[in-house]
């Protein structure tokens, strides 16, 4: 069996996503928090975007903000597609399900029929290498294997989009920080190679500067609250240990001067 994930039509837009001026704001009076602020960011069809920063600098809702799951105090956030999918650090498998029937989920809630979904969720379990584990229920699988299966039914939430011509935009909130380096290190090549494979523009949130080089081909600094985009680097046949030194001093001026405000 072979994945065929690539859109049937070719896309003719120029984003996937565009931010323009976003801001949030929690609360209201002299209590509000402000945790974005003029927020600018266009990602492309297909890219790689890495967005880093330190804790707490709104990296995490600026994705809820993408993904719909809130609203933008001001700006506006244009997406040219209406299924964004969202990975977090989590895989929130359903227990109940084997992991066939969790990458099916998605593709049942959009109406697809049970024929074509089994033949669909088959497809990206091979394309996370676990084509042998789809019976298996998420307490059967590693953390690891459980990330994979996550990605599969992430994967699944964009196909609409894809058949319809539209690129399909993966939103991921830190999904390896959880696990052991060794298997972070393989689920990281193993995302790249399924990126490269299905084309899915990918934006993805980090506070680890190699593995935000080691993934993006484009690095986002955000500074700490309120949220604002203070640089941008491309990864393209960059020099990564050069390039991590940079980032990583950048952040630490981001860092110390927040700590002195």
């Amino acid at each position: 069996m072979t994945a065929t994930l690539e859109p049937t039509v070719p896309s003719t837009v120029d984003a996937a996503v565009t931010l323009s001026a976003v801001r949030k704001t929690f609360g209201h009076g002299p209590h509000a928090v402000t945790a974005l602020d003029g927020v600018d960011l266009r990602v492309a069809p297909g890219e790689f975007v890495c967005l880093l920063g330190a804790s707490g600098c709104g990296k995490s809702t600026l994705l809820n903000l993408v993904a719909g799951l809130d609203a933008p105090t001001s700006g506006s956030i244009t997406l040219t597609t209406s299924r964004p999918a969202v990975m977090f650090q989590e895989a929130a498998l359903m227990p109940w399900l084997t992991a066939a029937r969790n990458v099916e989920l998605p593709l049942r809630l959009a109406g697809v029929k049970r024929g074509a979904r089994r033949e669909k969720a088959g497809e990206l379990l091979e394309l996370v290498r676990l084509s042998e584990a789809g019976h298996k229920r998420p307490h059967e699988l590693s953390g690891g294997m459980r990330q994979r299966v996550a990605l599969a039914r992430a994967l699944a939430s964009t196909l609409g989009s894809a058949e319809e011509g539209t690129p399909g935009l993966l939103l991921m909130d830190e999904p390896f920080a959880a696990l052991d380096a060794i298997t972070r290190d393989v689920l990281q090549a193993e995302l790249v190679r399924v990126w490269r494979e299905t084309g899915t523009a990918i934006v993805f949130v980090t506070h680890d500067v190699r593995e935000a080089v080691r993934l993006g081909q484009r690095v986002v600094l955000l500074s700490s609250r309120p949220g604002r985009v203070v640089r941008e680097w491309s990864t393209v046949d960059a020099d990564e240990p050069a390039i991590v030194q940079d980032i990583t001093a950048r952040l630490r001026e981001v860092i110390s001067g927040h700590a002195a405000a």
